[in-house]
């Protein structure tokens, strides 16, 4: 066929792409600065330097990959390619680990910055259920609307870069002090060295959402040209900014035995900050301030949590597809996009995290930090790993975008990446009982379920399995002519694109073909100069629908008593390869799966035929017989 229904559209230009880049990555300071400046204390802003070096290194990989690798999926897609399957499922079990942890605490801070917004605050277990509710409300949006959150992307983009500046501009202005900055800090023993150690792993939370946006790959117009550059500008602006976020609350609290943004207002640091500017600021001015930043982490972070349930379906789909996860979960909905059982799933098991963590831990933030650190090194370290072994098993992939700085074929800063993203992986397990403990009981219990799902395939652990629309098997039919009929209705216009589609990937022409049906009791020849006319609008249409793609259509009227014996006949006539129908979903409901029409083709044909049924609710028509093309 000449397309999927549903799929994955390239509808992501280089704007959209730097908005959505720069408001995943931006939005993670909103929960990650009072947990990263509860250990690092006044090398917060330090901390969060090296770790955006680090990550800006990680990202050139990414940026490789993505451009050469154009499907959804990111580091576990990388994987799998390079290496195999049982890898692949691997990395991509600890992204599902780490997209559930940014839903859960996105949603766990939302109700604090909404609070403060309306000067209050909210307490446990009651920010708990406040979050639950968020991800159950994101969650049934989700499978209920089609609607792609990326539209709104340019905007809420910049209520977080407006937020960040604000605090900055004021902060600066207002606040900062550099003794403050260096008050009771003494690196070895103030913050210690294991504090820094303990600190470095959570600094990554600090910089979520890469491999959402390298999800989209499958998705951008041009990925070779717009992700690189969506990412290393969002990159390049987060890190900037965070470290001069990280300034102005230190000057705003500084670190004598502890600083309040890791304790206080741990639950909503920026929130924080703007307590302290308020001191500054007469009411008429810190008042709306205060309201526009708690509404407005609000809502980056439930766009945030959004976006974390939507690359959670996309990694599902991808590993789906290729039989890594159980087949209902490679598919796409028309409403929802990817599957809804992928929505279902983030949903239940993100709330659960959120409920179990609080339940047992006394610092769960700190322990689902932890666990992020755990799965989101190990896969950027075999993300980087994957895009060098892909430069020798695949030497002949387009690659638009290359990681600079090579020596021979081999890409030196995906090395120094891959290094030091295991080191600190190792640091993690070394100082983190939640990496060291709930990150291999996560991957064991993902390593059962693989086995299952591959035995239950008949399939080896290591096999390389495709996906229907990739399987090296299948051959692609070839026509010289093909034969599309006519008739208004949203269905027939999508079987003249089609028709046209398929003779442009053929190199086919195309028998634009209407038919008058005359009845019984009028003469065949008798004049009716309206459909005459609307025969002549509907052929003038499709062949300009076809020199818009190089595809030469002729057209032809014939008057008979039945349309789908017309069809036939002419097929015959005209010797065409293919016939192109549509099935209306209205048929279905009246207990028979095609229209008379479309069942009298196939039966009849000379030729093959394709038929196209569309799904329940869409393109439905009205007409008795909708089953067959229009312009």
């Amino acid at each position: 066929m000449a397309r999927k229904l549903p799929r994955l559209q390239r509808v992501l230009d280089a704007p959209a792409l730097f908005s959505i880049a720069y408001g995943e990555i931006a939005s993670s300071i909103y929960f990650a600065l009072g947990i990263i400046a509860f250990h690092a204390l006044g090398f917060t802003p330090v901390v969060l330097l090296a770790t955006g070096a680090l990550f800006l290194v990680v990202s050139l990989s990414y940026a490789e990959g993505t451009a050469a690798i154009r499907e959804t999926g990111g580091a576990a897609t990388f994987v799998r390619i390079a290496f195999n399957d049982l890898w692949g499922f691997v990395t991509g079990w600890a992204l599902f680990l780490d997209y559930l942890i940014v839903i859960a605490l996105s949603a766990l801070y939302v109700p604090h910055y909404a609070a403060a917004a309306m000067f209050t605050s909210i307490k446990r277990p009651w920010d708990v259920v406040a979050g639950c509710g968020v991800i159950v409300a994101i969650a049934a949006f989700r499978l209920l609307r089609n609607r792609r959150l990326f539209r709104f992307a340019v905007v809420i983009a910049l209520v977080d870069l407006a937020t960040q500046l604000l605090l900055i501009i004021l902060g600066f202005a207002l606040l900062f002090s550099p003794h403050a900055l260096n008050q009771g800090t003494s690196l070895g023993t103030n913050p210690s060295w294991h504090s820094i150690a303990f600190a470095l792993p959570l600094a990554m939370l600090a910089y979520t959402g890469l491999e959402t946006v390298a999800n989209l790959s499958e998705e951008v117009r041009r990925p070779g040209r717009d992700l690189p550059r969506s990412l290393f500008g969002a990159i390049g602006l987060v890190v900037v900014l965070y470290a001069a976020i990280a300034v102005v609350g230190l000057s705003a609290f500084p670190a004598g035995h502890g600083t309040q943004l890791g304790s206080t207002w741990a639950k909503a640091p920026l929130m924080g900050i703007v307590a302290r500017l308020r001191d500054h600021l007469p009411d008429y001015v810190g008042v709306p301030v205060q309201v526009f930043v708690g509404l407005s982490g609000a809502l980056i972070l439930l766009t945030a949590a959004a976006t974390s349930i939507a690359g959670f379906g996309r990694l599902a789909y991808s590993l789906g597809e290729h039989g890594q996860l159980p087949r209902v979960f490679g598919r796409l909905s028309r409403r929802s996009i990817v599957a809804p059982q992928s929505i279902i799933v983030a949903a239940l098991i993100s709330i659960a995290l959120l409920v179990a963590t609080r339940a047992v831990f006394k610092h769960p933030v700190f322990f689902l930090a932890s666990l992020y650190s755990f799965g989101v090194l190990l896969a950027f370290t075999a993300a980087q790993l994957a895009v060098i072994k892909l430069r020798f098993s695949h030497p002949e992939k387009r690659r638009p975008y290359r990681v600079p700085l090579n020596v021979g074929r081999v890409p030196v800063p995906a090395v120094v990446g891959a290094f030091l993203t295991a080191v600190v992986w190792i640091l993690a397990l070394a100082t983190h009982a939640g990496a060291r403990y709930g990150g291999p009981i996560w991957l064991a219990a993902g390593l059962i379920m693989y086995v299952l799902v591959r035995r239950s395939r008949g399939e080896g652990l290591l096999q390389r399995v495709v996906s229907a629309d990739e399987h090296p098997d299948l051959t692609e039919a070839q026509y010289s002519s093909i034969l599309v009929p006519l008739k208004l209705g949203q269905i027939g216009e999508e079987m003249v694109a089609t028709a046209v589609k398929l003779a442009q990937e053929s190199g086919a022409s195309v028998w634009a073909l209407h038919v008058i049906r005359v009845p019984m009791e009028r003469p065949l020849d008798e004049e009716n100069f309206d459909e005459d006319e609307r025969a002549a609008e509907a052929l003038a249409e499709a062949q300009l629908l076809g020199s818009d793609h190089g595809v030469e259509v002729k057209g032809k009227t014939v008057r008979a008593r039945s349309i789908g014996a017309a069809i036939v006949s002419q097929a015959q006539e005209l010797g065409v390869d293919l016939i192109v129908v549509g099935s209306s979903p209205k048929w279905r409901r009246q207990s028979r799966f095609f229209s008379p029409t479309v069942e009298y083709v196939l039966k009849k044909a000379p030729c093959e035929v394709l038929v196209v049924a569309f799904p329940q609710g869409v393109l439905e028509e009205d007409d008795e017989e909708p089953a067959f093309a229009t312009t």
